[in-house]
């Protein structure tokens, strides 16, 4: 099974300490981020696709073309404007129908979080933000799955946020992403919308955990 990190962001929220090493190769304790999300991933997932740009040769040279028993591939994203966009460089590389797993490069999912959603056909991890206004805000059925995820809403209804790991299959690729209507940013969350429209997707709930939006996130994980 294939796996996508998304970890080609610039991490303009994370200044300084982005000035010189892009935000996945952040140390939290004595690993960086990718690290932790790679100790994360089941030995199911046997290939990892990292998708990189802002200092894409550092990302590189710490995994090399295999890392933990993992073979892996890179792909940059040139124009770094959005997720969305991040994911659909990955398209020639998945069959129709390939299921596959989605992990951003800037969470830091634990293994049963992994392991809860790789047991749904198609699922998105969820967890309690204190910032809801940063992230996506979710909408449910009453069945547990998910109907809509609004990106950074102006007054959000809740404190229950999309978290970045989703496991969906290669029908993704046959969505355009949509410009957010205050930045302009291309979201994975409108190719997501889309994809949970016309697919059953499982909400996974997970810990809460901080979102990156300062370097004093750093220091609220508890490892």
């Amino acid at each position: 099974m294939k796996a996508v990190i998304l970890a080609a962001g610039g991490g303009r929220r994370m200044l300084p300490l982005t000035l010189s090493v892009p935000k996945p190769l952040l140390r939290i304790g004595d690993k960086t981020v990718l690290d932790y999300i790679f100790d994360a991933l089941p030995e199911e997932v046997d290939q990892v696709i990292i998708v990189v740009g802002y200092f894409k040769e550092q990302i590189q040279r710490h995994f090399g073309e295999q890392y933990k028993g993992k073979a892996i591939r890179y792909v940059v994203q040139d124009v770094l404007n959005g997720s969305g966009t991040a994911l659909l460089c990955c398209k020639d590389l998945f069959s129709p129908g390939e299921r596959f797993l989605v992990a951003y490069g800037d969470d830091m999912p634990s293994r049963k979080e992994i392991a809860d959603c790789l047991n749904h056909e198609y699922s998105w991890l969820c967890a309690p933000t204190d910032n809801p206004k940063q992230g996506g805000e979710a909408t449910f059925s009453d069945d547990g799955h998910i109907l809509k995820v609004i990106e950074k809403p102006k007054n959000p209804s809740s404190n229950m946020s999309v978290a970045g790991t989703m496991v969906v299959n290669s029908d993704i690729f046959t969505y355009e992403p949509e410009p957010h209507p205050v930045n302009g940013e291309f979201y994975l969350t409108s190719l997501m919308n889309r994809f949970v429209a016309n697919h059953k997707v499982r909400a996974v709930y997970g810990k809460q955990r901080p979102g990156f939006l300062s370097p004093d996130e750093i220091k609220k994980y508890k490892l």
